[in-house]
């Protein structure tokens, strides 16, 4: 992968128009689609950068490779790409400066999508975009923090750094394991700013750029973000209406070898699926034949509404086989996503090996919110209950509304987890989501969970993490978005270090 090269600086101009990346050619090659046999080319070519740009994978104000440097890396003519660029420049997706290159911008009037717009300004609409539960009451919270305010006190006599974690929190942890069937010991607990923090630190320790990356295919889409920033190589499985193959994820683990494998086998988020005990113990055990280690995202494992809580999935491989195993989870799901805390069970020599790279970043989380999530995870036998009952009554709200408003989707309803996954019946996801904010909805079109270009164009993810009535009032307001001409989208293509 060339490293890619410092840009040119604009003459002064005003902080919205200036430009302060550049995208390499063979990083930007390595996004789009083969142009072989595309005709015309430049057209397929526009097309693709755009889509990248509106999906956020290509950030605005990001200089564009040189068109002679982009003609090398995807073997095409210079002729071609300097008619796409034309193109982008004539549709609003780019515009040019005499001697400083070629820029990306929306057209106006455009909205961002993907990660851009879920980073946008907060607006009025419905937003379906996130899957969290809202907070904890302000009773509860105002309780927890009086309890643990002396404890704070006594805290305030240490420098406050903790790049492990507080030890109390860390023993909590690990009991919690060991009470679900893991036998764990502090020293094998990491806390850390919520999962995705715990994800980050764990592909920034264990792989490089170019290393490839098991991951499902629908996925967590902060996830696949954080391995393409990291410039890895993806190599993705299926995670159907009927769950995981499991031939498929050993036949790929014994074939591609790889790095890490990342996956979500309780409740996955975006399908709800759960993955059976039994194919669990396969799992484990194609990922130590392999060699790489085993990412596990448990953040929505205790979100069971119509089954048990699983135990942690490295129970179901053999005594002593969890060496290169990594469980990650969090308080985001199942308590509230404003106090980031979160967790990892890794080999010990492993945690400290993550702690030293932590200090390089935070230092350490806030001794307060650590206190408050220990007095809350001793209050979890309590609380949950309720949080769960709320999620059944929710996601039964938001059924019985598509089932009225949108009777031709279709959709399995999920054992626990926090959402469904919507089959539109007709490729209009992108579309739908594009019109369906301009109704005061905020929601992602199935390719955003997407770990290869151009697919589930057919599904949506609505979490069914609002009040009833709220979820009902979405679902009316998509069914009028639907009506008002909306056409199935082309296949998007997104950015996806190919293996």
């Amino acid at each position: 992968m060339a490293t890619p090269t410092l840009p040119i600086p604009l003459p002064p101009v005003s902080p919205a128009e200036r430009g302060d990346r550049t995208l390499g050619s063979r990083q930007l090659a390595a996004m789009l689609p083969d142009l072989a046999g595309a005709r015309p080319a430049y057209r397929h070519l526009a097309q693709a950068i755009s889509a990248l740009i509106l999906d956020g994978r290509i950030a605005l104000h990001v200089r564009l490779p040189a068109e002679r440097e982009l003609a090398t890396a995807l073997d095409t003519s210079r002729a071609t790409v300097t008619a796409g660029y034309d193109l982008l420049r004539e549709r609003g997706f780019a515009r040019s400066r005499q001697g400083s290159g070629t820029w990306t911008e929306l057209p106006e009037g455009r909205r961002p999508s993907g990660i851009s717009r879920l980073l946008a300004p907060e607006e009025s609409a419905i937003d379906l975009a996130r899957a969290a539960p809202t907070g904890l009451p302000a009773g509860l919270l105002a309780d927890a923090l009086a309890q643990v305010t002396p404890q704070l006190a006594e805290h305030t006599h240490t420098p406050g750094y903790h790049p492990y974690g507080l030890a109390e929190l860390r023993a909590a942890v690990a009991e919690r394991f060991t009470r679900r069937g893991l036998a764990t010991v502090p020293e094998q607990i990491l806390v850390t700013s919520g999962a995705q923090h715990a994800f980050t630190l764990v592909v920034g320790l264990l792989c490089r750029p170019g290393d490839r990356v098991l991951v499902e295919s629908p996925s967590y889409p902060n996830a696949l973000e954080a391995l393409r920033r990291a410039r890895l190589r993806t190599v993705s499985v299926p995670v159907t209406d009927a769950g995981w193959d499991i031939e498929i994820i050993e036949s790929t683990m014994r074939q591609v070898v790889p790095r890490l494998a990342y996956l979500i086998p309780d409740f996955h988020n975006p399908t709800g699926a759960l993955l059976p005990d039994p194919e669990r113990g396969r799992l484990l055990r194609a990922a130590a034949r392999s060699g790489g280690w085993l990412v596990v995202d448990e953040t929505l494992a205790d979100l069971a509404l119509d089954v048990p809580a699983p135990p942690p999935t490295a129970t179901q491989g053999p005594p002593g086989g969890t060496g290169q195993v990594v469980t990650i989870g969090s308080m985001s799901k199942t308590h509230w996503a404003g106090l980031r805390i979160g967790w990892l069970r890794a080999p010990a020599r492993l945690v400290t090996e993550l702690a030293g790279q932590r200090v390089a970043t935070d230092m350490g989380g806030s001794v307060l919110d650590q206190l408050l999530a220990l007095n809350l995870l001793a209050r979890a036998d309590d609380l949950l209950p309720p949080r769960l009952a709320r999620l059944r009554e929710q996601r039964a709200a938001l059924e019985a509304a598509l089932t009225e408003h949108l009777p031709q989707w279709s959709w399995r309803s999920p054992p626990g987890g926090l959402s469904l996954w919507v089959d539109l019946g007709e490729p209009v996801a992108t579309a739908l989501a594009e019109r369906a904010l301009d109704y005061g909805v905020r929601i992602e079109g199935g390719g955003f969970f997407a770990s290869d270009p151009g697919v589930f164009e057919q599904r949506l993810r609505i979490p069914y993490t609002l009040a009833p009535e709220t979820l009902g009032e979405a679902v009316r307001r998509l069914a009028t978005a639907l009506a008002d001409r909306v056409a199935p989208s082309s296949a998007t293509r997104r950015p996806h270090w190919v293996a």
